[in-house]
């Protein structure tokens, strides 16, 4: 029987540097706090990363979280229609919060003729 060695996850590199910020803030922001539920499913089940996996958990313990509790604060925050990257006071239009999706998006639409 053969052992299986972990995998190397393509967005590691990444990810890792998202989970040192994480790891750094003492407060959570909502979008550390998205960022943090994202994680933790990206790489569930995931046969790899284990050392950013047992970051992800030492960071909820930090912030004095479990996951139901992350999770619950995240689906409050999707539910006031919270945007990843939009900031508070952030004006219409603007360039943050304003582009959705994939960057093909249009605000125009031949609809509005």
């Amino acid at each position: 029987m053969a052992i299986e060695s972990p995998q190397s996850h393509p967005l590691y590199a990444l990810d890792r540097n998202i989970v040192d910020g994480l790891l750094a803030a003492k407060e959570p922001t909502s979008g550390q706090m998205v960022d943090a539920a994202r994680l933790f499913n990206r790489y569930q089940g995931f046969p790899g990363a284990t050392d950013l996996k047992e970051d992800l958990e030492k960071t909820l313990r930090l912030w004095g979280f479990d996951r139901n509790e992350l999770n619950r604060r995240c689906r409050e925050l999707w539910s006031t229609g919270y945007l990843p990257g939009e900031q508070l006071n952030a004006q219409p239009g603007s360039e943050v919060g304003s582009q959705v999706g994939s960057g093909f998006d249009s605000t125009d639409s031949e609809n509005d003729a």
